[in-house]
């Protein structure tokens, strides 16, 4: 599939997932997307009966009077993609694994919010930060995210969730949805995470396959592991492989579930079978408390 090929079907897509959400939520997609809360506009005189804690004391001092803050509905927001690029979120079927699938998720909720008016970026990370584009708006925002996804080649195969968290971090100045899609295959990002749904609106899409939660008995096998760079060979209808396989993968899931329970972060698990357009869409019903 081409470029041209892909942001259409992103395209019909970001519809379907438009027409199910005005649907269901009476209209009330906007909110999806909107604002999140007051910022300051101007300064006028004060007068009885107004807050005082709404005082500008430093253009009051200036003695030319007392005035007080005014503030209007914060609408424009700020959407920044972190999106995990790294070697293990190749894995799954050609065309579908789960890298190919942060990429559309990616690509149709960029379209969905430079509709809302929202400014859109994108930090896609390995162990390094792979490709940066700041936010902005419009629709050749949400094209120039989709193509330079689709075109992007990673410098490393490692992955640094910890890291790329931080850097986020210190690239936004107010108050953001950050939306992290990963298969958090990684270890001491936990406190990173934390610290960022404190300051921002986090929504966590955990990227998985099947095959690491039931991996086939198929014997004696070379195991590639892309971001060691090293092949291990493994007897995989050992019970003990399988068992340890599933563990791992299931507690993995739970940590990070309750980590996102801990802080009120929005989470959605997408397997590589599933149609992800229903997820976001169930996704969004529950970010509107529907």
């Amino acid at each position: 599939m081409d470029l041209r090929e892909t942001i259409q079907k992103l395209r019909n897509y970001e519809i379907r997932i438009r027409k199910a959400l005005n649907t269901r939520l009476q209209g009330d997609y906007h909110s999806v997307f909107k604002g999140s809360g007051l910022e300051f506009s101007d300064v006028r005189e004060y007068q009885y009966g107004d807050d005082v804690r709404t005082i500008d004391w430093n253009v009051s001092a200036k003695g030319h009077g007392t005035f007080v803050k005014t503030f209007k509905e914060e609408k424009e927001q700020t959407v920044m993609f972190l999106l995990d690029v790294s070697a293990s979120q190749e894995v799954g079927k050609y065309g579908a694994n789960k890298l190919d699938l942060c990429r559309e998720i990616c690509g149709v909720l960029s379209l969905s919010a430079v509709k809302e008016g929202s400014q859109v970026g994108v930090i896609a990370f390995s162990n390094k930060r792979e490709k940066f584009i700041k936010p902005g708006k419009g629709m050749q925002q949400a094209y120039r995210i989709i193509s330079e996804l689709y075109n992007l080649k990673n410098q490393s195969q490692l992955t640094d969730l910890n890291a790329a968290i931080h850097f986020t971090m210190t690239m936004l100045k107010r108050k953001c949805i950050v939306i992290v899609l990963s298969d958090f295959i990684d270890k001491d990002y936990d406190q990173a995470l934390r610290t960022l749904s404190r300051k921002h609106d986090v929504v966590v899409i955990h990227l998985m396959d099947k095959r690491e939660e039931d991996f086939p008995r198929l014997g004696i096998l070379p195991l590639y592991d892309p971001e060691q760079k090293k092949a291990f060979w493994i007897n995989t209808s050992l019970p003990g492989f399988t068992k340890l396989v599933k563990q791992q993968f299931l507690q993995n899931r739970k940590n990070l579930e309750e980590l996102c329970r801990q802080q009120k972060t929005n989470y959605l698990a997408i397997n590589t079978t599933d149609d992800y357009v229903s997820a976001l869409v169930r996704l969004f019903r529950i970010r509107n408390g529907k």
